[in-house]
């Protein structure tokens, strides 16, 4: 498992270096015991309550990159502070980071209040995605009924400047979720089978999958 070690204290104070020292020290034996390949350490003097920290940028940046499995943190509130550290948990899960840390001696563990505040962050999201589907088909209607004849875009499909969305066989991802493979395992798989998929996106539509299959099951309920 590819770890990235990241260590913060929040002043410049001298003092704080003997800090950072040890939890640099700290986290390189829990990526030993739990058998890590430690691919970037990274160390921050900085504020909590601050999200634009450079260092945790180019953590979220290597992560969006598939370049990294989990995060190694000596506890939660190195990642940040109140509303920083939601946003922040929130974005390591959507990339289907791991975060480990040692207050726990190992997986994180959220509290009970902070698990309920990213469960909700996560369904606001799906809903904020559903509206503006909702939105865009609304308005393609409107212009249709306009006139607009949208087959006279069909030619220049192939020159689209948006990202085309990539398909692949999300039961597959769900029997393999089953079999407790990782989304880094799923990922390698889908690619041995010709998808060029990263972790991040499968277990992002893994995410929605789970969602819209829950949202089916409101419905009939």
């Amino acid at each position: 498992m590819r770890a990235i070690i990241y260590c913060r204290v929040s002043t410049e104070k001298e003092e704080q270096s003997s800090s950072l020292y040890r939890q640099k020290q700290e986290l390189i034996a829990l990526a030993e015991r739990e058998s890590m390949e430690v691919i970037d350490i990274v160390e921050e003097k900085q504020s909590g309550y601050e999200i634009e920290r450079e260092g945790i940028l180019t953590i979220l940046e290597k992560c969006a990159n598939d370049e990294v499995d989990c995060l190694l943190i000596q506890d939660e509130t190195r990642i940040g502070r109140g509303n920083t550290k939601i946003a922040l948990f929130h974005q390591f899960s959507k990339l289907g980071v791991k975060i480990y840390a040692l207050s726990n001696q190992g997986e994180l563990q959220l509290s009970e209040s902070d698990s309920m505040v990213l469960q909700i962050v996560g369904i606001v999201e799906e809903y904020q995605r559903k509206i503006h589907n909702i939105k865009i088909k609304r308005g393609m209607k409107k212009a249709i009924d306009n006139g607009f004849d949208p087959t006279r875009n069909l030619s220049n499909r192939n020159h689209s400047a948006g990202r085309e969305r990539i398909d692949f066989p999300i039961e597959e991802v769900k029997k393999l979720r089953e079999n407790k493979l990782t989304f880094s395992e799923i990922a390698s798989t889908l690619r041995g089978l010709g998808y060029q998929v990263s972790k991040a996106t499968v277990h992002r539509r893994y995410q929605e999958y789970e969602l819209l299959e829950s949202d089916d099951e409101f419905r009939i309920k």
